[in-house]
């Protein structure tokens, strides 16, 4: 494990040197800083095979959602594999059809009933989009507070998401999970993250393969003998971002991780950093406004 000097603050920031480093939440809770996304994994055999070929080749972390279909997979495979159950992170998210107190203690029973089990590691708010955003993050509290969730976080949201939950008393969130790659940078709110000691985890830092004909990306992965894929997630990693590249081909699962055998140059990360911004892949709920 190495550091990050954050130039825009005081933060030194944890940057994963393995697989099997973590960094440790606001609320004590450590996670590791590299994982494996299940998005469009599909339900069944597909995610089953995936988290089996992650945990064999060493991933700690499973980033899934109920609006994914597998959280039942997730576990089946964790139970499977020669990895004990406690020893590997799982995150799943609160899908945005089920705001509200009671419609959140009861998506979050049922999604523990399809993992058979009676708690788990984190739960994020998927998106801010869904509405009754307080009484949604305190239902997840209360539900931590019982045994059920160990980190309490959020997805999608921006800074006036942010501030909404704090205007309210809440306390911060864990994490905000976020689409980040070099052309999608969200700087305004990674720093806002960092100056509010909320981890920041990026999905879709291969931008979904979409700007792989991009000639500094091809430059640099010639430089480095990896792919663009590889230096894409390096430059994750780098960022001192949680990193949840997924894929449910075992062999790019394990290449995905080949990311810590090289180290992108100072130059290098200034030119993904000067990279036209706002390049969007997914959805961007972190723009709507603030629905209390």
């Amino acid at each position: 494990m190495y550091w990050l000097e954050e130039k825009m603050s005081c933060h030194k920031l944890p940057v994963a040197a393995s697989l099997a480093s973590s960094i440790q939440l606001n609320d004590g809770v450590s996670m590791p800083l590299f994982g494996l996304g299940v998005y469009l994994a599909g339900a069944g055999d597909a995610t089953e095979n995936a988290v089996l070929s992650a945990l064999n080749a060493g991933y700690r972390m499973i980033d899934t959602a109920q609006f994914y279909g597998n959280e039942a997979e997730v576990y089946d495979a964790i139970r499977k594999s020669d990895v004990s159950r406690e020893d590997v992170f799982v995150v799943t998210k609160l899908m945005w059809t089920n705001h509200g107190y009671d419609a959140t203690v009861a998506a979050i029973t049922d999604s523990l009933s399809k993992m058979k089990t009676d708690s788990v590691d984190m739960v994020l708010i998927h998106s801010p989009s869904g509405g009754k955003n307080v009484e949604t993050y305190q239902a997840l509290l209360d539900l931590k507070a019982k045994g059920h969730i160990r980190s309490v976080g959020v997805s999608n949201f921006g800074i006036q998401h942010l501030e909404g939950l704090k205007a309210a008393g809440l306390p911060a969130p864990s994490l905000n999970q976020i689409e980040l790659h070099p052309f999608m940078r969200k700087a305004d709110i990674v720093q806002y993250c960092r100056n509010n000691d909320i981890a920041v985890m990026g999905y879709s830092p291969l931008a979904r393969c979409k700007k792989n004909d991009d000639p500094d990306l091809i430059k640099i992965a010639e430089s480095h003998g990896k792919s663009i894929a590889q230096v894409m997630i390096r430059w994750s990693v780098q960022m001192g971002f949680i990193t949840i590249p997924k894929s449910s081909k075992p062999e790019r699962i394990k290449s995905n991780a080949e990311v810590f055998d090289f180290e992108l140059s100072e130059e290098e990360m200034d030119t993904l950093n000067h990279k036209p911004d706002g390049f969007n892949v997914a959805w961007d709920p972190t723009k709507g406004a603030w629905l209390p």
